[in-house]
C-alpha cells in the first residue's frame, strides 16, 4: 500500500494537481465569462464555442505550466518543441472531443442546462457547470496519463 501511495503521491503528481486546478479555473472563468456575456442567448451551439474558445485559453496555459513545473521539460529548442507541442495539441484536442461531446450529450440530448443545484440559500449551480465540473475530472486524468506516458517522456525528452 505504501509503494503504490508513493507512487501515486509524488512532486509531479502534487504539481500536476495544483496546475491542473489552475488550467481549469482559467478554464471556467473564460467559459463562465463568456456565458455571462451571452445569457439572452441560450443555443447549444453558443455553448460549444465558449468551451472551445476557453479550452485554447487554458491549454496554452497548461502547455507552459506543465512543461516547465510539472514534467520539468526546460528545453525550448526547436527539435524538442517540434515533439512535445503538436502531440500536446493532439492529446488535448483528443480530450476536447470527449468533453465537447459530453456537453452535446448532457446539455442538449438530456437537458441538464435547465437543472439547477442550490447548494446554499442564494448560492446555486446551473446544469451547464455541473456538466462541464464532472467532464472536468474524467479530462484530467485523461490529460495526466497523455502528458506522462506521451507527450513530456523524460527519457525521449533526455535524449534530444
Amino acid at each position: 500500500m505504501k509503494s503504490i501511495l508513493k507512487k501515486l503521491i509524488n512532486k509531479e503528481t502534487v504539481t500536476y494537481l495544483i496546475f491542473g486546478v489552475l488550467t481549469t479555473v482559467v478554464n471556467f472563468a473564460v467559459f463562465k465569462g463568456f456565458d455571462l456575456l451571452f445569457t439572452k442567448t441560450v443555443s447549444i451551439d453558443l455553448v460549444l464555442l465558449t468551451n472551445i474558445i476557453a479550452w485554447v485559453v487554458s491549454v496554452a496555459f497548461a502547455f507552459v505550466t506543465n512543461k516547465l513545473f510539472v514534467f520539468e521539460s526546460k528545453s525550448w529548442k526547436g527539435s524538442v518543441l517540434r515533439k512535445e507541442l503538436p502531440s500536446f495539441i493532439s492529446a488535448r484536442l483528443f480530450s476536447l472531443g470527449v468533453e465537447e461531446l459530453g456537453l452535446l450529450i448532457f446539455i442538449k440530448w438530456l437537458g441538464f442546462d435547465s437543472f439547477v443545484l442550490e447548494l446554499l440559500p442564494g448560492f446555486a449551480i446551473g446544469g451547464k457547470m455541473l456538466t462541464k465540473i464532472g467532464l472536468s475530472v474524467i479530462i484530467v486524468v485523461m490529460n495526466y496519463v497523455f502528458s506522462k506516458f506521451i507527450i513530456f517522456k523524460k527519457k525521449e525528452r533526455d535524449e534530444a
